[in-house]
């Protein structure tokens, strides 16, 4: 966590190992990287979230309630509540679903007796 401003991370939210999540930044213009210029910007990230290993979430990122963030991607834009999003850069792969209620990882269904 490069937390130079505040990170906000809603209740259940898990991460995966080797997640970065950066609120610094630096310009783009050389002169001011020169001056050591840094900006700082929150990250807010939602209720029941799970960051994949690796994943990176760049500075002002917001990413929704329920958003599943695949291995290795780079969040450099906000993600909407119910989805799950992958890759570099990561977008939106699909919205969370019915199939989602009834299999939790391929195929392998969800026993919600033993719950």
């Amino acid at each position: 966590m490069v937390d130079d401003t505040h990170i906000y991370v809603g209740d259940y939210t898990m991460f995966g190992p080797n997640v970065t999540v950066a609120t610094a930044g630096h310009p783009i213009l050389p002169e001011l990287r020169e001056k050591a210029y840094q900006y700082n910007m929150p990250v807010h990230i939602g209720r029941n979230c799970w960051i994949g290993s690796g994943a990176i979430i760049l500075p002002g990122i917001t990413i929704g309630d329920n958003v599943v963030v695949g291995a290795g991607s780079v969040v450099t834009k906000d993600l909407p509540s119910n989805v799950v999003a992958v890759g570099n850069p990561c977008r939106v792969l699909r919205p969370i679903n019915e199939q989602d209620a009834k299999y939790y990882f391929k195929g392998r269904k969800i026993d919600y007796e033993a719950l």
